[in-house]
């Protein structure tokens, strides 16, 4: 995908992606899963109306796009190779978080530190796709299908919603302004929204008569039939289940406090989801520019303290925001693929296959790091190997906290036991 001597820190793929994931192409995307209909600046996906009660557990997955490198984010101080590999970007083992004699955090990750010494916070290293893909777009579409050879256009949480015999937009939620990721798409239906306040229907409450649009909308489409009247009813009701969410404060609680961009707008929309508790068990978040082919940097600069600083602040606030409804939310996060073992020429890292997986929160065995970790060279083209499917990591949160069948959420998987979570 890209040469040792490549000036850019993000591959052509990946941006000419990105230039795909508009306004535009978010609503042509849910528009391929299904009818649509806008809410305000919401997207939601039509159901049977269905009215919720509080979910008993909630799955935060927050997507570090780009391919994040899991070597600097858990790093393997007590291998030699990860020195010689990298003699300009390496930590120094001096500064590392969290060590128990091979593995050690990034000192960024500081932040987080509090929930990993409480046991709420687990690495699991050398995770990834069963097979080596260098293309973004390739490895997020497979990744998130996990169902490989499927023609089926189905995702892995869309079919672990559909496992119980709730059918509502408001089981599945994706945050942010990108793209709805490939795992909600299927059967299911989802919302996809950037502002909890919102999610209402187009000009309610602007004329004379209080609710007078959607009075009027109601009696238009009561004894309609068909998928336009269905996503009409749907609408309202999703709407309406949604109403504790948007009666919830808006600001952080408990003492949170989100850093500024993109990522703590989100995470602290998804906090305020959690807060509310309408019964929405899935939430999908995004973190981008995690694709450094050039200027990864050092701990004096570059895009992985920054990013790695960003993610680390994000979900402490976001757990504290939550207080003690974070008794049921777990969170993970995942990427792609990983990166080279070697750096290049640009300080930086080209695309990889073996990566890290962060799970936290509830049920999760943390305070330790897991790993069958694989031999690593110092070649131009060395990769971490994958020695745990990520699949397995997946099915033990699914096993651990929701009724769904790992089997039925990974069609013809047979996990191998990990032991990040409680029971497992």
């Amino acid at each position: 995908m890209s040469d040792l001597t490549t000036p850019t820190t993000c591959c052509d793929e990946l941006s000419t992606g990105r230039a795909r994931l508009s306004r535009r192409g978010l609503l042509g995307a849910a528009a391929l899963a299904g009818t649509t209909t806008v809410i305000g600046d919401a997207v939601l996906q039509t159901a049977a109306a269905a009215t919720l009660g509080p979910a008993p557990s909630v799955l935060v997955v927050l997507s570090m796009r780009g391919a994040a490198d899991g070597m600097s984010l858990v790093v393997p101080y007590g291998d030699p190779v990860y020195y010689q590999a990298r003699p300009k970007i390496a930590i120094p083992q001096g500064q590392l978080l969290g060590k128990d004699g091979f593995f050690g955090l990034h000192p960024k990750l500081k932040p987080l530190m509090p929930m990993w010494n409480a046991g709420k916070l687990a690495a699991v290293h050398a995770t990834g796709l069963p097979s080596v893909t260098r293309s973004h777009f390739a490895a997020m579409e497979e990744m998130e299908d996990a169902d490989p050879g499927s023609s089926s256009r189905s995702g892995w949480l869309n079919r672990m919603i559909g496992a119980d015999s709730i059918s509502s937009p408001l089981q599945a939620i994706n945050v942010g302004g990108a793209a709805p990721p490939s795992s909600l798409y299927g059967d299911e239906h989802f919302m996809s929204l950037s502002k909890v306040d919102q999610v209402q229907i187009a000009g309610d409450g602007k004329g004379r008569v209080p609710n007078g649009r959607v009075k009027a909308l109601k009696t238009m489409w009561s004894g309609e039939y068909g998928p336009h009247a269905a996503a009409a009813r749907s609408t309202f009701s999703a709407v309406k289940d949604f109403a504790p969410v948007k009666k919830t404060a808006a600001g952080p609680r408990n003492g949170a406090s989100y850093p500024k961009g993109s990522l703590g707008k989100a995470m602290a929309t998804a906090a305020r989801i959690v807060r509310g508790d309408a019964g929405v068990s899935v939430i999908t978040i995004d973190q981008g520019e995690w694709d450094m082919h050039t200027g990864l940097g050092t701990l004096a600069y570059g895009g992985m303290i920054r990013q790695t600083e960003e993610l680390a602040k994000c979900v402490a606030a976001f757990f504290t925001d939550i207080g003690g409804l974070a008794s049921k939310v777990t969170l993970v996060t995942m990427s792609e693929f990983g990166r080279r073992v070697k750096e290049n020429a640009n300080v930086g890292l080209d695309h990889g296959y073996g990566n890290v997986m962060f799970v936290a929160g509830a049920g999760v065995k943390g305070g330790q790091y897991y790993a069958n970790w694989p031999t690593i060279t110092n070649q131009v083209d060395s990769d971490l190997l994958v020695t745990t499917d990520y699949r397995s990591v997946l099915s033990e949160v699914v096993a651990a906290r929701f009724t769904a069948s790992p089997a039925a959420v990974f069609p013809g998987f047979s996990r191998e036991r990990v032991g990040v979570m409680a029971g497992q």
